[in-house]
């Protein structure tokens, strides 16, 4: 063997050795573990996309939360999350008529609210009051929050926003003690007189069945919730979704002539479900809102669901002005294009909110395509009626 050969035998061979070298790396990268929280795959499905960047008609947004009342904390002080002049150009873009913030607070905060949204810009604000929480534990309550409710209704609230505070954080000294059942009936003189002002009760109650099941491996909302553990109503002595739905239609047959729109679709997840007691109780009516994720991954169903109770669904979204950190309801242009898409569109296969990574669950959705006429009413007709605008 010549020099020249043997020097070519050892360029080959140390070409070998750095090939299979770099084969192992990337073996060994590849079998590194990706953190769950840093995946973000990319659809390879080729479907139509059909951007609807303006509502076919005036949009009127049932649930918003512009403002946070004080909740179970004494006072009645509202923090607003934005200026109505900043919400304005997005609402304009987007052709959103009205947004009603559900949370509007008591006494001279609710006032404060109604003042600077409702009085200030007619027509593109409404409010709504709440329980006075922090006083449920009070001699004399279920009368004190009767009178409250009328004198909110004369300041000018439109409706009553109950948080899922009823059921799940409310106790019997308000913060400690036993927690208070959704059907207490310290709270139907406030049913009542909603009633008969003509005030819709706007009613949280439970959250997705994933949050009172054990956070582990089968959980589907393993993400959100890891990323928000105190949404987790698992164990102690919190009651199941189930009790608490039963709570709320026993306060919803005992106030026959009161509207209660259940919010979040009531059970997003269990349509058939919910359909039977829609058909039980006809003041019964639902709003959509933070709930698409749920809705459009099940677009057959939820198609029948609206064409059944097309003049008792309202359009809402959850909205809340800088809540970056739940993107799902982020007050933005890309929230109601979303939201305008599923509705309006037979797309398939797209993001309900707008983030990177879907926050509330690892799927996508599919549009209903609803007619003229069944999204005129979502929009704003069942809206306006439900308000007696």
């Amino acid at each position: 063997m010549n020099r020249r050969d043997w020097l070519k035998g050892i360029g080959a061979a140390a070409a070998g050795a750095a090939g299979t070298e770099a084969a192992q790396a990337q073996e060994g990268a590849a079998k590194a573990p990706l953190p769950l929280k840093d995946y973000q795959p990319k659809s390879m499905l080729h479907t139509a996309e059909t951007p609807v960047e303006r509502a076919k008609f005036p949009v009127i947004d049932f649930h918003t939360h512009i403002t946070w009342g004080p909740m179970l904390e004494p006072g009645e002080k509202v923090v607003f999350n934005d200026t109505p002049e900043a919400l304005l150009p997005v609402m304009d873009r987007r052709n959103l008529k009205t947004m009603i913030n559900l949370t509007g607070g008591v006494g001279q905060g609710l006032k404060e609210s109604i003042a600077r949204l409702q009085t200030a810009y007619p027509g593109r604000f409404i409010v709504f009051t709440e329980p006075w929480w922090s006083r449920a534990a009070e001699p004399g309550y279920a009368s004190f929050q009767a009178a409250e409710i009328e004198r909110a209704h004369a300041a000018g609230a439109h409706g009553i926003k109950a948080l899922k505070t009823l059921g799940l954080y409310l106790r019997e000294n308000v913060k400690t003690g036993k927690l208070v059942k959704v059907d207490d009936p310290r709270f139907d003189p406030m049913w009542e007189t909603a009633g008969s002002l003509g005030m819709p009760i706007a009613m949280h109650t439970s959250d997705p069945e994933a949050f009172f099941l054990p956070v582990d491996r089968f959980n589907e909302r393993y993400e959100e919730l890891n990323a928000h553990p105190d949404w987790s109503f698992h164990g102690q002595d919190f009651p199941s979704n189930m009790e608490l739905q039963e709570a709320r239609l026993r306060v919803i047959a005992r106030h026959p002539k009161t509207t209660f729109v259940c919010l979040h679709v009531a059970d997003s997840e269990n349509l058939e479900m919910v359909t039977g007691w829609m058909d039980k109780y006809p003041n019964m009516w639902v709003d959509i809102a933070a709930r698409i994720g749920e809705l459009g991954r099940q677009p057959r169903a939820a198609r029948r669901f609206f064409d059944r109770f097309q003049d008792r669904i309202v359009f809402g979204t959850d909205a809340t002005p800088k809540g970056a950190e739940f993107p799902q309801q982020f007050f933005c242009d890309k929230l109601y294009e979303i939201y305008y898409r599923f509705l309006e569109t037979e797309d398939e296969y797209f993001d309900y909110a707008p983030a990177p990574t879907p926050p509330q669950g690892r799927w996508q959705i599919y549009g209903v395509g609803l007619p003229d006429a069944i999204l005129e009413k979502v929009y704003h007709k069942n809206a306006e009626r439900a308000l007696g605008l």
